[in-house]
């Protein structure tokens, strides 16, 4: 059986893409969600009835209690978790005066928190048996900031700091871990930009500019990415698992 994977935030957009693909690619997996189920569930449904494994799993990543439950419910019902994608976040935009203290606190122990709590969960069972793969949703706002999203860019910037670490701690035990910081990609997260917002962007980002900027950025070959997309949009994700990807602490923007 391949290599179970975890995708958290699954209930639509970037994590639910990641789902399918996954699925499709024959791997049992778990659909994370926590306020909006219907989807992550009705995935669910669909990749069984078509002869693959999938459960689905509520969460809130943000509760130590909640996100062990989670993985309890993943070992009993599938195995261990072999392939962990930390994609559950939310995202406020404001003025950085505007922020209160329970927002940046909030919005920090759901994007942050629930990678360092999930991560958690997963490695006893990596590290048993010397192999794993984690991958770490962060944002290009993580990498050069934005006007009226410090809150958001600060959570992601903190992803990618976590992100190069653990893969240093953890890489000599077989387990990569590795980091996506996706442009501005057709959400609900991002329903409030306009479609000239999301156009532009989208034609800076075209999926050549991306491939050619991830091959470029660590040795690959062809056979050893792949590149979702959901809808008509760019290249969302990059799909990491045991036999797709080498390099660790690696940030593909």
């Amino acid at each position: 059986m391949k290599p179970t994977v975890l995708v958290t935030g699954a209930s639509g957009g970037i994590g639910l893409a990641t789902a399918r693909l996954f699925a499709a690619k024959g791997h049992p997996t778990v659909l994370h969600y926590n306020r909006s189920p219907e989807p992550a569930l009705a995935a669910a449904r669909e990749i069984n009835a078509a002869g693959g494994v999938a459960l689905a799993v509520r969460a809130d990543v943000s509760q130590p209690g909640e996100v062990s439950a989670m993985f309890d419910a993943v070992r009993d019902q599938l195995s261990g978790v072999d392939i962990l994608i930390n994609n559950a976040a939310i995202a406020r935009q404001s003025l950085f005066t505007d922020v209160s203290y329970d927002e940046w606190r909030n919005t920090f122990s759901v994007n942050v928190d629930g990678m360092f709590l999930c991560c958690r969960e997963a490695l006893p069972h990596m590290l048993r048996m010397h192999a794993g793969s984690i991958v770490n949703l962060s944002s290009m706002w993580g990498q050069v900031g934005a006007s009226c999203e410090v809150l958001y860019s600060a959570t992601k910037a903190a992803v990618i700091g976590l992100t190069k670490a653990l893969a240093q701690e953890v890489g000599p035990s077989g387990i990569r871990v590795n980091c996506v910081a996706p442009g501005v990609i057709d959400t609900a997260m991002n329903s409030h930009l306009s479609g000239d917002d999301l156009n532009w962007e989208l034609r800076r980002r075209s999926r050549r500019q991306f491939t050619s900027s991830l091959r470029t950025a660590r040795p690959l070959s062809p056979d050893r990415f792949s590149v979702p997309t959901e809808d008509s949009s760019c290249s969302v994700c990059c799909i990491l698992s045991d036999n797709l990807f080498t390099a660790r602490g690696c940030c593909a923007a």
